[in-house]
């Protein structure tokens, strides 16, 4: 007796948003994120570090939640998913997030989001050593070198090295964009098709991310807090808008464009947030920093290997 035995049903394919509407998605991320670092620093005058973070993180997975909910949207059975998913939930969230609030308590927020411009480096350079997902042609590795060189601009080592607050934050940050530079090529590695959509799989490692920041919740956030209108209007943008939604839009670029075109989200983040810190903060920029992201920039073009002479037709 011969049996038959059921083929899976296959997978739906997605539909995506029209072209111009990512292009639109795309812009807006990158405008969102770079008024973050403003959210933040606004934040930061009346809680703590560890509470911005919890708390963007908890209001980002309240409100992909509820879009789920709204758009009965598939999450996955799949326990290895799922562990996949905590641990983008760890490198893509938990980790930077924290990192960045602790570190804008010493550095400005126009200067927070040029260092954010290092994510592309941070992430050829993980798809290229770590997880080996790339090969990088000779110019390419060039470019991380000018693109660690930017850093080094930025730094303005000549100025005299004092390991006071502002050169330990600087490098936090780069532990954040290098946390965030790990997330991308594990998420091609690894979970490159899951079968959910952009927003499903965005709530999946943000919800991982909000379990561990609750459970984290008597070591981290139960301290003082000093709340104003502009501190929890910052917090409700940071957690609901950059946390959530913007999330959704960078993963519909990423699906559309593929994570190296949209990696050039950071292109405009720092733009924003610097045009922000100063005509809201009252921040200053000095040469080195400006000079430095274009250096940095260089790097990118240079790593992403999108400075080749294309052929005539």
């Amino acid at each position: 007796m011969t049996s038959t035995r059921t083929p899976p049903p296959a997978v739906r394919a997605e539909r995506l948003p029209s072209p111009r509407w990512i292009t639109v998605q795309f812009v807006l991320a990158g405008i969102v994120w770079g008024a973050s670092f403003l959210f933040m620093k606004v934040s930061l005058t009346g809680i703590s570090p560890a509470q911005v973070a919890w708390t963007r993180i908890l209001l980002g997975a309240l409100t992909l939640g509820v879009l789920v909910l709204l758009r009965r949207e598939q999450m996955t059975r799949r326990l290895t998913v799922w562990a996949h998913l905590t641990v983008l939930g760890l490198t893509f969230c938990v980790i930077p997030f924290l990192l960045f609030s602790w570190a804008q308590q010493h550095v400005s927020s126009g200067v927070a989001s040029i260092f954010n411009a290092t994510t592309p480096i941070m992430t050829a350079i993980m798809a290229w050593l770590v997880f080996r997902v790339e090969r990088l042609k000779a110019l390419q590795v060039i470019g991380i070198g000018v693109g660690i060189l930017g850093v080094v601009v930025i730094i303005a080592p000549w100025q005299g090295i004092a390991f006071d607050g502002s050169l330990v934050a600087e490098l936090a940050i780069l532990g954040a964009t290098a946390s965030y530079g790990f997330s991308f090529a594990y998420m091609r590695r690894f979970v490159s098709n899951t079968g959910m959509s952009a927003l499903a799989f965005t709530f999946g490692y943000i919800a991982m991310a909000a379990v561990v920041m609750a459970m984290l919740t008597p070591i981290l956030v139960l301290t003082p807090v000093r709340l104003d209108i502009p501190i929890v209007a910052s917090l409700l943008l940071l957690g609901c808008l950059g946390t959530g939604i913007a999330y959704v839009w960078n993963q519909n670029t990423v699906r559309a464009w593929g994570p190296t075109r949209a990696s050039t989200v950071t292109y405009i983040t720092p733009v924003v947030g610097v045009i922000l810190g100063i005509v809201i903060l009252g921040e200053t920029v000095t040469w080195n920093e400006p000079v430095g992201a274009l250096v940095v920039f260089l790097g990118i073009l240079l790593a992403q290997d999108r400075l080749r002479r294309r052929p005539r037709v």
